[in-house]
């Protein structure tokens, strides 16, 4: 006996949020910045590397160059931590 695991539905999870406008205007832009850095050579497909927006998309940020920046995929999908583990609350703000 133990948790078992369920199957993901990937058509609803698209009908309910990835197929949403939004989100596919969302999804545009992120991969426009990472076509963006891979024609000016600093990231490659396999590469583990994300490419990172300094001020996020979310907070009003742009894919302009100086809005970009490459950072390892465990870099960028972390969270700045205090020392208790907990999540700083200034990120972002």
């Amino acid at each position: 006996m133990g948790l078992e695991a369920m199957a993901r539905n990937y058509k609803k999870e698209y009908e309910n949020y990835q197929g949403k406008p939004e989100q596919i205007r969302k999804r545009s832009m992120r991969n426009k910045a990472r076509r963006k850095m891979m024609k000016e050579g600093k990231v490659r497909k396999g590469d583990g590397k994300d490419v990172d927006h300094k001020k996020p998309l979310s907070k009003g940020g742009s894919n302009s160059t100086s809005n970009l920046r490459v950072q390892s995929d465990n870099e960028n999908r972390s969270f700045p931590r205090d020392r208790n583990a907990r999540m700083k609350d200034a990120f972002y703000s």
